[in-house]
């Protein structure tokens, strides 16, 4: 009995550790140029129900349940979905706008675990039909993913998708000139 209670506070000392050396949050985003004037660009990101067009998560289940909420493409809209285990439940709610400017959205996941995280998207006109959009997502890091992002780097895990999610919107959008 005093051998398994010493090895129980064992782990427990251990996780306890790794908690604490371990990021608690992450802001991450990727940067694109793109051949299209940033009102197009604004106008076609802030409509929520585009998003299965130019986001990856949505390619993980195309069968997935999703509910529209509110004016598309103004403060306060927003969706539900619910999918596969690649994509889970959740909801994405747009909490601010700016507009040709700036959007954020409150992203919260239900399943299979927990998160909280605001996204943005941020543009700025290069020149006459040219673009930079930065595309981010920020939020906390509850236990156990903070361990898991010791092993896991939070960055490559997301930044891949929002890299290639800024690859389909570009080809969306230029192929329409």
């Amino acid at each position: 009995m005093t051998l398994f209670f010493y090895l129980i506070i064992a782990i427990i000392t251990f996780f306890a550790f790794l908690h604490a050396y371990a990021k608690k949050s992450y802001d991450l985003s990727r940067t694109m140029v793109i051949n299209s004037s940033k009102e197009e660009i604004f106008n076609y990101v802030s409509q929520l129900k585009k998003q299965p067009h130019w986001v990856p998560w949505f390619k993980r289940d195309p069968d997935a349940v999703l509910k529209f909420k509110g004016e598309d493409g103004k403060e306060g809209a927003g969706f539900y979905w619910k999918g596969n285990k690649k994509i889970g439940e959740g909801t994405q709610k747009i909490v601010k706008l700016k507009p040709m400017a700036i959007m954020e959205t409150r992203l919260l996941f239900v399943r299979p675990i927990k998160l909280n995280s605001l996204t943005y998207i941020g543009l700025k006109e290069l020149e006459h039909k040219k673009s930079k959009i930065v595309w981010g997502v920020r939020g906390l890091l509850p236990f156990p993913l903070s361990i898991i992002s010791i092993f896991y780097s939070v960055d490559k895990l997301l930044g891949n998708d929002l890299e290639k999610g800024l690859i389909n919107l570009k080809t969306i959008l230029e192929s329409r000139d």
